[in-house]
């Protein structure tokens, strides 16, 4: 086992390693986590430095404290002296969420409490999410004057119009339950049974070829923009590409072997 950790008493964010998974955590506990914008680049910088680290394979987004991430911090916004400033703090906000998106390790959000506004958006953002039977969710708003405009891109995405734009209408909370029906996440299990369950997921993905889920990473979120046609052809010459790479060759000949796969552990898309 591998393992290092990155942190001080004033850190905005941690950061440990173990075995291939990266866990950033989100340390804002007195303001439930709420992304400011030293938050917003402590976690770009993180995420850029993760991207280039071929050490590894899997992230987990995490939070400290009663909630998982109550979105913007209002205070500083409220702050903002005009558009200009305001809109700067959401560009760099947008460029993170659009980072998560690009890794190519996959990211999965592990909500222990409430995520709203930009908060919910982080969690449409991460490829999986496992939560808590405590978490709720929500894009509130519309009741405070300002629609969740950059979260409903995230939270469009993620789930059917219908139930997003019932959210992002209403600014009601809805259960870790109803967010699983909904696809805005994957798994619901009791709050002691949460760290299990997504060390358990994350063990599993890093259990397959960096390679493999670098491009199809990459090429999953690529062909949801696309027409079918053009879709398919981006698809093809990444699954071609993958049969004939080092793992996909590898992979086929332990699958015939009935042997484990011995997985090139440098990705070509970082």
């Amino acid at each position: 086992m591998t393992s290092s950790t990155t942190a001080t008493a004033a850190s905005l964010l941690l950061f440990e390693t173990a075995d291939g998974i990266a866990t950033l955590t989100l340390n804002r506990p007195g303001q439930f986590n709420a992304l400011s914008g030293a938050l917003i680049d402590e976690v770009q910088a993180t995420l850029d430095r993760v991207a280039a680290d071929p050490g590894i394979r899997v992230v987990v987004l995490a939070a400290q404290g009663r909630g998982f991430c109550a979105g913007h911090d209002l205070k500083e916004l409220r702050a903002m002296a005009g558009v200009a400033e305001v809109e700067a703090l959401f560009a760099r906000c947008s460029r993170m969420m659009m980072t998560l998106t690009r890794l190519p390790q996959a990211v999965i959000a592990k909500v222990h409490g409430l995520a709203t506004a930009a908060g919910c958006q982080l969690v449409a953002t991460c490829d999986l999410a496992v939560a808590s039977t405590a978490a709720t969710f929500a894009t509130p708003g519309v009741n405070i004057g300002a629609f969740c405009s950059t979260p409903s891109v995230a939270l469009g995405r993620a789930v059917g119009r219908k139930p997003a734009m019932e959210m992002l209408l209403t600014g009601e909370a809805i259960s870790a339950e109803r967010a699983r029906d909904i696809g805005l996440v994957n798994r619901v299990v009791a709050p002691e049974a949460l760290d299990a369950e997504v060390a358990a997921l994350a063990a599993l993905i890093a259990s397959k070829s960096p390679a493999a889920i670098a491009t199809g990473k990459g090429v999953f979120y690529r062909q949801l923009e696309m027409p079918l046609g053009d879709a398919y052809a981006v698809a093809g010459t990444a699954i071609a590409c993958d049969f004939v790479g080092e793992d996909g060759k590898e992979g086929v000949d332990a699958f015939l072997g009935k042997r484990p796969p011995r997985w090139n552990q440098r990705s070509p898309a970082r």
